[in-house]
């Protein structure tokens, strides 16, 4: 697979019926590898292991209702009281982010509300704030990292450790 633009991560994989799979920690099975999730998968090791969220609070491929459609979201962190804090679209290396992209996580988030965004094709990442009451983001270098989330987050307040 091709190198991406994530520190390096120990992924596990195995061979089924001629299919390369990767293991989901998230989803805890082998899914098959295609490029898309070659990016999710570094994704969810840089969320877990360069900042330091909670397996516990991460979420992989889930369907949601948008309007009267049907998707599905790529990686999301809930905060400790069930609501999304990172809504996370992956794209193949090989997609270039375009404003279709944007659109795309915005149509999201409108049923998830997240306060933050990230998109991402494994070499070009992008990361938003969300600002709720002018309905729009703002580019950050950088989402902050789960002890820097909490730092800032009243939601943190007398709440124990998630596992």
């Amino acid at each position: 697979m091709q190198a991406l633009s994530f520190p390096p991560y120990t992924f596990k994989f195995k061979s089924s019926e001629n299919k390369r799979l990767i293991f989901d920690p998230i989803r805890k099975k082998y899914v098959q590898l295609q490029p898309e999730e070659w990016v999710r998968q570094h994704c969810v090791q840089f969320l877990i292991q360069s900042k330091g969220y909670p397996k516990s609070l991460i979420n992989v491929e889930k369907q949601i209702k948008v309007g009267i459609t049907t998707k599905r979201y790529d990686i999301i962190i809930f905060k400790p009281d069930g609501t999304v804090s990172v809504v996370v679209e992956c794209k193949a290396p090989e997609v270039s982010i375009s404003q279709d992209t944007f659109d795309q996580i915005a149509r999201y988030n409108l049923t998830l509300k997240a306060d933050y965004l990230m998109v991402t094709n494994g070499l070009d990442h992008y990361f938003c704030q969300m600002n709720h009451q002018e309905e729009r983001y703002l580019f950050l270098k950088d989402i902050p990292s789960y002890v820097q989330w909490k730092q800032q987050s009243s939601y943190w307040i007398g709440m124990a450790e998630p596992y």
